[in-house]
């Protein structure tokens, strides 16, 4: 995923995207959970924003990364994001 591309007029920075969509799967949180834990760190992000996220990205960096992890058993400790 080039950054400059993939995220072209987002309102949010590619790095907030990007944390919001891996610890979704990795940490079993919710939509609402990860609203909750943006909004520590002043970013006001609605839940559907998140969902749009996941499913837009999710699929792409999954495939990305799945090489560089060891291999996992499906929930385990993760959500299956693709769609």
């Amino acid at each position: 995923m080039e950054k400059e591309n993939v995220f072209k007029w987002k309102h949010y920075q590619p790095d907030i995207i990007l944390l919001t969509v891996r610890w979704y799967p990795r940490y079993n949180l919710s939509f609402r959970d990860l609203v909750e834990m943006m909004e520590e760190r002043s970013l006001s992000i609605s839940h559907t924003t998140i969902m749009r996220w996941v499913h837009q990205y999710g699929p792409e960096l999954d495939k990305r990364i799945r090489r560089y992890l060891k291999q996992m058993t499906l929930g385990e400790s993760m959500k299956h994001i693709s769609k």
